[in-house]
């Protein structure tokens, strides 16, 4: 058996990044500066953590997703915060809502909700 219960990604400078992951809506647990810090989820056992680098990779294409309950609420809390999003909440085909963000390391965040499709969708196996 195997639970997603930990993701890691690098980052150019940790203060900066626990400033915007906290004002994110995520709840500071380890904060070992200059070279690490990890969060946990509010809802859930998941944890979130940031790893010091001097050069972040040139990989493309990784897209954390957090899940809220009242999207459109959330998003426009942020706003207010002076958060930028690139897309605003809206209904994707696969049954999803979601809104599109970028942390200060340029990674692709989406917030959304998706409710009883995320892991039962109509099409499932």
């Amino acid at each position: 058996m195997m639970d997603l219960n930990q993701i890691t990604i690098s980052v150019l400078d940790i203060e900066q990044s626990i400033f915007f992951y906290e004002n994110l809506g995520l709840s500071l647990i380890v904060k070992s500066l200059p070279d690490y810090a990890r969060f946990s989820c509010i809802v859930g056992s998941s944890t979130f953590s940031l790893h010091r680098v001097n050069k972040l990779s040139e990989c493309s294409g990784i897209c954390i997703y957090f899940e809220v309950q009242q999207l459109d609420n959330v998003v426009q809390n942020l706003i207010n915060k002076g958060f930028v999003f690139e897309e605003m909440p809206n209904d994707k085909r696969w049954l999803w809502r979601e809104a599109k963000l970028r942390d200060p390391d340029n990674y692709q965040l989406v917030l959304y909700f998706a409710g009883e499709n995320r892991i039962d969708p109509p099409w499932k196996i």
